[in-house]
């Protein structure tokens, strides 16, 4: 039996195009799988999960779970799972309904992360730039205090 594809959605189909670098854009991925997980990962972080709606059968057509595999993505795939679901049955790989449900999961966490990254690259020329930004906003990130501001430290 064949394995599950991951579908994309339609309106974020050339988002995830210009993501990847091939065929004369300069995206910062190198496959269209790489572009997702990123995608599903920025999702789950803001746990942003979006229904499909109408899927994309042209370029990027649905990827098969085959590919994520071979790139050691099903891990993530499977901690998305369980983390949404608390579920450890969902990782079973006898069940077929479990892992129609985890990628299920996973598409709908990669269709909340494009649409974050659409947001958050709109107007932008070089989206490997705007992801660096991105990603070092998030590293360096301040956590906000409650406290008042102690001036006995300069002391």
């Amino acid at each position: 039996m064949a394995l599950p594809r991951i579908r994309i959605a339609k309106e974020k189909a050339e988002l995830v195009k210009a993501l990847v670098d091939f065929n004369g854009a300069k995206g910062p991925f190198q496959t269209y799988a790489d572009a997702i997980v990123f995608a599903a990962a920025l999702g789950a972080k803001y746990n942003k999960r979006v229904p499909l709606g109408t899927i994309s059968n042209t370029e990027p057509a649905p990827i098969s779970l085959e590919i994520f595999i071979s790139r050691g993505y099903d891990t993530a795939i499977k901690l998305l799972a369980i983390a949404q679901t608390k579920d450890p049955k969902i990782l079973s790989t006898h069940d077929l309904n479990a892992e129609e449900q985890r990628v299920k999961i996973f598409e709908e966490y990669a269709n909340g992360g494009l649409e974050k990254l659409r947001d958050e690259l709109r107007g932008a020329v070089d989206y490997t730039d705007r992801l660096l930004l991105i990603l070092s906003e998030e590293r360096f990130e301040e956590k906000a205090t409650n406290e008042e501001f102690d001036l006995s430290r300069f002391l």
